[in-house]
């Protein structure tokens, strides 16, 4: 399995821009605590982010970023804000922190590494990936 630190998809010529298209339900952790994704353990602190979606799938953001990333359609349902990410599908398992000493987050072969900002890393599954993102098309 690859391992993978600090990469920087902005030099990854098989990268692209994508934006991601989703309606999320969300509660906000009253403590701190953990929750384990198909990617990993994710873990929490009190106020940040608690997210399900429509599908089943779990995950967690913290507070600022996800204030920055989605926005309220009612209740607590929010929509993902289309803000570029950097993408790369990748050929074989590996594994990547979320961030600098965050969760290690696993991915299978084929499944897409993101790339939020230098230092912020995700890891989505194919069939999710291709059900949620679109690529960003230059005008």
């Amino acid at each position: 399995m690859k391992t993978f630190a600090n990469i920087d998809l902005t030099q990854d010529h098989a990268a692209k821009m994508f934006v991601k298209n989703e309606t999320v339900y969300v509660t906000f952790a009253v403590q701190d605590g953990e929750l384990l994704s198909r990617e990993g353990i994710n873990r929490f602190r009190a106020s940040d982010a608690l997210i399900a979606s429509e599908s089943g799938e779990r995950w967690c953001v913290s507070r600022d970023r996800f204030d920055l990333k989605y926005e309220l359609v009612v209740a607590n349902q929010f929509r993902a804000k289309h803000i570029p990410v950097l993408a790369r599908q990748m050929q074989e398992p590996f594994t990547i922190s979320r961030r600098a000493g965050g969760d290690v987050l696993e991915g299978a072969a084929l499944d897409w590494l993101l790339q939020y900002a230098p230092g912020d890393y995700g890891i989505v599954e194919n069939a999710r990936f291709l059900r949620v993102y679109r690529a960003l098309v230059a005008s």
